[in-house]
């Protein structure tokens, strides 16, 4: 069993120009307002107040990094899609994430987290189509699992992999997490300790050249 022993909180960012320097292997969470990126960020850490939690959807506005274990980053987007913020700020936001995805070169996975309770939304469809019209490697994180039980949990992955059949030949890979029961915890861990082994450490600039 794979087990995160130390994870402290580095910086926040709004672009990825003040990013932690990009030494580490990084994968990040995202996904909508509200859908349990902080307590699922809490579950695989171990750390219950590591992520700030709030019912308030829409708190989180900067990219927020954490050092796992000395080895590798965890950073947690802004949560988009939030409607009673204004069209500028989400915007904004939509900008951030994009610099973000677009110039973070030790980038590794997007983990886009979806909301098993509700029915698909264009927004999370647009969102996974972008991703994998640009090339970026992803997985999609079902939150929220222990609300359902395994029959309406398999209609709900159904329903939402039926939206995708228009775009992707091969449907992308997922885990059906929850914060409450710890479900999907030692997959995406493992998914995460295999990969950096792939990680190849970014080339110092030379300001001579």
């Amino acid at each position: 069993m794979i087990t995160i022993r130390e994870a402290q909180f580095i910086k926040s960012s709004t672009q990825a120009a003040q990013c932690p320097p990009p030494i580490f292997p990084e994968y990040a969470f995202a996904g909508r307002s509200n859908v349990g990126k902080s307590t699922l960020i809490n579950m695989l850490t171990g750390r219950k107040g590591l992520a700030k939690t709030s019912s308030t959807p829409g708190k989180t506005v900067t990219i927020n990094h954490f050092l796992i274990d000395n080895a590798w980053y965890l950073a947690d987007l802004p949560g988009y899609g939030y409607a009673k913020i204004s069209k500028a700020d989400r915007q904004q936001l939509h900008i951030m994430i994009n610099d973000y995805l677009l110039n973070r070169p030790n980038l590794m996975n997007t983990f886009v987290l979806i909301d098993a309770r509700i029915p698909p939304q264009a927004i999370d469809i647009e969102f996974i189509n972008a991703l994998g019209e640009n090339g970026f490697p992803f997985t999609i994180l079902f939150t929220k699992t222990e609300k359902l039980g395994p029959v309406a949990l398999q209609k709900a992955m159904d329903a939402f992999f039926d939206k995708l059949k228009d775009h992707w030949e091969e449907l992308p890979g997922h885990i059906a997490t929850s914060g409450l029961t710890r479900a999907g915890k030692e997959e995406i861990l493992t998914f995460i300790h295999q990969t950096n082994k792939i990680f190849k450490p970014i080339p110092k600039k030379n300001p001579g050249l």
